[in-house]
């Protein structure tokens, strides 16, 4: 057996150690990359009620993608509420909108859309992106000014980053006899964007 003289091994150790450090700056790489994606333009702090055409405004954003159950509605409740209405009148004043919502049920989304007088998607796939990218077409407006707004970091933060818009994070929209229960998967994908380097501090 051939012996590994001492510059040899040094020499070996070395590019090890290269390796290991390209390995470790690749998967570093790869979580910031993940940890981006996840990572909503504007953490509302707040639900929906919250979003104000004064902010609309301020990020010089013309067009909302507004997800649907727990963004605009109680996934209990089968319409938006009066003061939904009233937060969607004044929005819609200073943007085009639009639901899109991955949810299957057209007699659900269909409705609300239609008390809302909104056009909407459902069973849309978020986080893939080829149902919202018919909605955003169809607003005819740069992505940069159209903002994918919803409760769910997994989906709807991730399509909005993936094609470029600005993204709202909002909390659920639940009723309130349900407000102390956590939602496991959402806090999952808080904690789990969190690890992987993602901001969710609230808007000031």
């Amino acid at each position: 057996m051939r012996s590994i003289g001492s510059n040899e091994s040094l020499r070996l150790n070395n590019e090890l150690d290269l390796e290991y450090a390209s390995l470790c700056t690749l998967h570093s790489a790869r979580i910031m990359s993940w940890g981006k994606l996840l990572q909503p333009d504007l953490v509302l702090g707040g639900s929906i009620l919250d979003l104000t055409p004064e902010l609309l405004h301020q990020y010089n954003l013309k067009g909302l993608v507004l997800d649907v159950d727990e963004t605009l509605v109680p996934v209990s409740r089968p319409q938006a509420s009066d003061e939904l209405h009233q937060r969607i009148a004044e929005l819609r004043q200073v943007a085009k909108l639009w639901l899109v919502s991955n949810n299957a049920s057209e007699t659900r989304i269909g409705g609300i859309a239609k008390s809302l007088e909104l056009p909407y998607i459902f069973f849309a796939a978020k986080p893939f992106r080829r149902k919202l990218w018919r909605a955003v077409s169809a607003m005819d407006l740069p992505v940069e000014q159209v903002a994918m707004v919803g409760d769910r970091l997994f989906t709807d933060v991730l399509a909005g980053n993936r094609m470029g818009l600005f993204t709202i994070l909002v909390e659920p929209m639940v009723d309130a006899g349900e407000a102390v229960r956590k939602s496991p998967i959402r806090s999952f994908e808080v904690w789990f964007s969190q690890i992987l380097g993602a901001s969710l501090t609230p808007h000031r």
